[in-house]
Formats: structure tokens, C-alpha cells, sequence
């Protein structure tokens, strides 16, 4: 008896599809929209239907409705694809054939939020593509899309479906020049200081940055590195943390003027509270920066030190090895004295986590020998 009942709900859905398919291809404007909701509902069943759907040919007529003047028809249409387009590469691929991108509107209407983020939803969901061998996605007509809409959008919600669809984006290496020239990473910059979209900004960002035209637009842009360290300082969002570090570890790596920069913009004793209370991952980042820099500090006591001769009391030239040994004990006085001098808001940050037992310990018992810096 219930096989015989799903062989008849499965005739009446394949005549209910096959009427709706017909109506969108050769029906006037208002049977399309009636074809469209329906092929919307139906799709939401299974996988398999919605690959039936599109061998039936569904999915350019419904690309040629996003074109429509009319709000409602577009939202159909965007709909019906949506679901189309859920679980099925092939059904991505063919509405990229059939010209979907084109369809993109130059400008969305800031007052239209819901159907902005309709549109951002299928964005996303072709976007997917761009990882696959085929088709070739061209990013040069969804960037300045997705770029316009979240210079412009104040909701949390749609700004994340944007930094979604432009972390996929720029993990095609081929994309960053297309994304810096779109302006993209002065806007990722100013969400990074919005805690409820920094981490997705800040991953963009970290996809960026391993390439050369993304690092040189992070170096000439005037929110670098204080953005960048005002959000490392974030205790409750570890993340956020240890992509900031990261991205900032990749700007000082070989680079002196950066890390001159970020000297001047007083990182170190945010590297240090990081290193003690950040995450693991957080932590050995910080660690690793810090060593960088005290290093560096080395380096620049030995350079000034090492041609003079100091004398001694008695009028003899002190010998360059002890003057090595001065430098290094005058490091660690200043490493000390760093540390001690923020010890006390560490622990004053941690005594509301609960931490502060364990800070306690690591202030009675350890030593700028135990720190990189």
C-alpha cells in the first residue's frame, strides 16, 4: 500500500514539474512566477529532482528572469536558484554557462536588505566553483559586486555572506590583483575593528597576504599595523588573535622597516601579554615575533658597540667580547624592566578570567631568561 502511494505522489510531482517546466519556458510573465515558486518548492525535496530539474532546462529561463525590472520576479527567480544550485556542482556550473554573473545588478538598492542578501546567497554558492577545475569563474565581475555591497551595507548578516564569498575568492592566488585594485583590503581593514566580522575580514586578509600585490597593499595602507595590533590585544576573541599575529608575522618577516613600524606603534608589550595568556597557537606566533625582535635589538647593540673601544678605569681597551656581555645584560635589564612594567595588567586581565593563580606563578617565577624578549 505505500509503495503504491509514493508511485502516485511521484506521478503527480512529475506532471506538477513537467506543467511548471512548460510555463516557464513559452508562459507569459505571471505563469513563470507561478512556475518558479513551484520549481522552488519541488527542488527543496531531493538532490536527484534537482538534477531531473535541470536536464529539463530549467535554469536558463530562470537566469534570464534575474534580469527582470521587477523586485519580486528577481526574488523568484534568485529563490528558485538557490535551491537549484544546493548540493549540485553541475547545476552551478550550468547557470555560470548560462550567463548568471552577467545578470549581477551594477548597484544594489541599500534599502532592498533582504534581497541583497538573496542575491549574496547564490553569489556565494557559485563562488564555489572558483576552487574546481571547471568552470573558470571571472572574479572580475563578482568582486566589484561583493565589494560595493559591503562598503555600503551596515548588517552584520550580509556583510558576512560578503567576506564568505570573498575568503573563497581569495584563495584562488590568481584573484589578489583583482582584489586589491577593487579596494578590498582598506575595507577589510576598517571591519577588522567590528568584532562581530573581524575574524572572516581578517581570514580574507590572511589569504592575501601570502601573495606579493596583497602584501604590498597591507604595507602601504595607513591602518597598518596599529589595526592589526588593536585587535591582536583582543583577549576574548582568540582567533582574531592569532590570525592578526599571523598576518603581522608575514609583514615582519625580512623587513625592517615594518618591524620599525610596529616597534614604533609599542607591539611588544602586546606580544608579550599574548604570549602569556593568548592560545596555543596564538602564543607560539607571538613567541616567534618576539624573538624576531629581540634579535633585531641585538643586532643594533652589537653595530653600535662593536667598532668603539671603551677603556676602562684604569685606561686599558675593553675587550670586544666583554663588551658583548654589557650589551647582552643591558637587553635583559630592558626585557625586565618591559616586563615587570606590564606584569600588572596581565594579571589585572587575567583576575577576571580566573587566570590569576597561575599568573601569580609565572610573575614569581619566571625570569627574562624563560621569555624570547
Amino acid at each position: 500500500m505505500m509503495e503504491e502511494r509514493k508511485e502516485e505522489m511521484g506521478r503527480d510531482c512529475s506532471e506538477d514539474l513537467r506543467r511548471s517546466v512548460k510555463k516557464l519556458h513559452f508562459g507569459s510573465w505571471e505563469e513563470k512566477e507561478v512556475a518558479a515558486a513551484e520549481i522552488k518548492r519541488l527542488a527543496k525535496e531531493d538532490l536527484r529532482r534537482r538534477k531531473f530539474m535541470a536536464e529539463l532546462g530549467v535554469i536558463p529561463p530562470l537566469v534570464d528572469m534575474l534580469g527582470s525590472e521587477m523586485v519580486a520576479r528577481r526574488r523568484l527567480a534568485v529563490q528558485a536558484l538557490i535551491v537549484l544550485a544546493h548540493g549540485s556542482y553541475t547545476n552551478k556550473a550550468l547557470m555560470v554557462e548560462a550567463g548568471i554573473l552577467s545578470k549581477l545588478p551594477e548597484k544594489m538598492d541599500v534599502t532592498e536588505e533582504l534581497i541583497n542578501q538573496e542575491f549574496l546567497h547564490l553569489v556565494l554558492s557559485v563562488s564555489s566553483l572558483a576552487s574546481s577545475q571547471f568552470p573558470v569563474i571571472n572574479s572580475s565581475r563578482i568582486i566589484p559586486f561583493v565589494v560595493s555591497i559591503l562598503e555600503t551595507t551596515a548588517s552584520n548578516e550580509t556583510r558576512g555572506l560578503c567576506l564568505e564569498t570573498l575568503y573563497i575568492l581569495s584563495s584562488v592566488l590568481g584573484n589578489s590583483g583583482i582584489l586589491v585594485r577593487n579596494g578590498v583590503v582598506g575595507v577589510l581593514l576598517r571591519l577588522c575593528s567590528s568584532r562581530e566580522v573581524s575574524e572572516k575580514a581578517l581570514a580574507v586578509l590572511g589569504n592575501l597576504i601570502v601573495t606579493q600585490t596583497g602584501k604590498k597593499a597591507l604595507e602601504e595602507n595607513p591602518w597598518v599595523p596599529e589595526g592589526l595590533i588593536e585587535t591582536m590585544a583582543w583577549d576574548e576573541k582568540p582567533k582574531c588573535q592569532e590570525l592578526a599575529v599571523y598576518i603581522l608575522m608575514i609583514l615582519a618577516h625580512q623587513s625592517s622597516v615594518q618591524r620599525e613600524k610596529m616597534a614604533k606603534a609599542e607591539i611588544v608589550p602586546i606580544l608579550l601579554e599574548v604570549a602569556l595568556l593568548g592560545s596555543p597557537l596564538a602564543q607560539k606566533r607571538a613567541l616567534k615575533l618576539l624573538q624576531w625582535f629581540k634579535d633585531e635589538r641585538q643586532r643594533s647593540m652589537e653595530h653600535h658597540s662593536g667598532p668603539q673601544m671603551r677603556r676602562s678605569s684604569i685606561g686599558s681597551p675593553v675587550h670586544p667580547r666583554e663588551a658583548d656581555e654589557e650589551g647582552k645584560r643591558l637587553l635583559k635589564k630592558i626585557v625586565k624592566q618591559s616586563l615587570y612594567k606590564n606584569m600588572e595588567t596581565i594579571t589585572r586581565r587575567a583576575n577576571c578570567s580566573g587566570e590569576s593563580s597561575r599568573l601569580k606563578t609565572l610573575a614569581i617565577n619566571s625570569s627574562s631568561k624563560s621569555l624570547p624578549y
